[in-house]
């Protein structure tokens, strides 16, 4: 199939501005907030101002509250108040592992909830973000590819879940207070509910928001996109968001990942390796993180190891081997941890990094794979997941 086939989705985004009552502001673009204030009565010749000065409230300090906006004057203030919200997705629960890993369940238009996930480690801290409620996918390894895709995040759902973590860890710095290098949350990554690249627009949207300097500030080299493999999209990533990517490989031949990953079956691993070489930011200092979880006998012989190496020849490229996170009727068994060292020093050996992730926040299925919300969650049997993915009698 050619590159540039379109792509569709029956899939819908809650747009939002609601038929009646305030605007919310959260997620906005500079120039989405800049007409919608003009709209709203803010003069022209004042709007690029105020969208300055809202936009350090909200993003730079942490503000919801728009009588706390001290340098705009008590009447602008006041119809702010009559027109415009601050809202955030609301917080149902929030399990701590014993690990430290942070796991939030929010809840979003319309009643859905999707998860959230913070992981520390030594000197950085990593938010795992939520970009549709369920997935399209039906990756069979993954606990969220068992849920069926409800709708796309908008930009506000999907920048708020960063906000709220935020709230969370009290990063918001005060006004007036130096800058700290030293983050909490240092780090994003589009790993959790969804595929980001089918909605593309909101995602790019919300992470302009998490990057603009006088906001959040996070470096696009600390964001980092993973796809399963919408290939179309792979081109525009680099061009508009200009973020890390990272691939759910995951298989070394079509058959394989045919299962696996059934996107595989409209954009082969021959079609989504060509858009990899050519990705404008495949450099060795932008490396491409392929994602390759490890299956007890199905994706973990040295003989995969060593064709993983021969697909990936002339792609900057990381190797991260994930254990495989066992979820209620998973279908698959996680390969050994002499079987995934063994795999690993092959790749080693070939010139290539090949961490090997450890598992986090398993206590409370907050780890890879794992994600899915309580009120959509899908009981089924090992039996019935298994027929569905196709391995009944492996």
């Amino acid at each position: 199939m050619s590159v540039s086939a379109p792509i569709t989705q029956d899939v819908h985004t809650i747009p939002r501005k609601l038929p009646e009552g305030p605007v919310n502001l959260v997620g906005m673009t500079r120039p989405a907030m800049r007409d919608a204030l003009i709209a709203a009565g803010t003069p022209e010749k004042q709007a690029k101002m105020r969208v300055g000065q809202i936009w350090q409230w909200i993003y730079q300090w942490g503000v919801r509250d728009f009588d706390a906006m001290t340098n705009l004057s008590k009447t602008y203030r006041a119809d702010l108040k009559e027109k415009f919200v601050i809202e955030l997705p609301e917080v149902v629960t929030r399990q701590v592992s014993d690990d430290g890993t942070r796991k939030y369940l929010v809840r979003i238009a319309g009643g859905h909830e999707v998860e959230v996930v913070y992981i520390p480690e030594e000197g950085r801290g990593t938010l795992c973000v939520s970009s549709q409620v369920g997935c399209t996918l039906t990756c069979s390894f993954c606990h969220t590819g068992t849920q069926k895709l409800v709708r796309n995040l908008t930009a506000a759902e999907i920048i708020g879940q960063v906000m709220v973590a935020r709230d969370d860890l009290g990063e918001w710095p005060e006004q007036g207070a130096p800058k700290n290098e030293t983050r909490l949350l240092s780090n994003i990554v589009l790993m959790g509910m969804g595929e980001p690249l089918y909605n593309f627009e909101n995602v790019r949207d919300a992470m302009k928001i998490a990057m603009d300097e006088e906001g959040i500030q996070l470096s696009r080299r600390r964001i980092t996109l993973s796809t399963s493999g919408v290939v179309p999209e792979i081109e525009r990533t680099a061009d508009e968001i200009g973020c890390q990517l990272a691939v759910s490989f995951h298989a070394t031949t079509d058959e394989v990942r045919d299962t696996l990953v059934p996107i595989n079956k409209r954009w082969n691993i021959e079609t989504l390796l060509a858009a990899l070489r050519a990705y404008p930011r495949g450099r060795n200092s932008e490396r491409i993180t392929f994602e390759y979880v490890m299956l007890h006998g199905v994706n973990d012989s040295d003989e995969d190891a060593r064709r993983l190496v021969e697909l990936i020849g002339g792609i900057p490229a990381k190797i991260n081997l994930i254990p495989f996170n066992e979820w209620p009727g998973a279908p698959y068994k996680r390969s050994s941890n002499n079987r995934i060292r063994a795999f690993a020093d092959i790749i080693y050996k070939a010139g290539y990094a090949s961490p090997i992730r450890t598992p986090r926040g398993e206590d409370i299925m907050a780890a890879c794979g794992q994600l899915k919300s309580a009120t959509e969650r899908a009981r089924k049997s090992r039996k019935q997941i298994a027929q569905e993915a196709g391995l009944a009698g492996q």
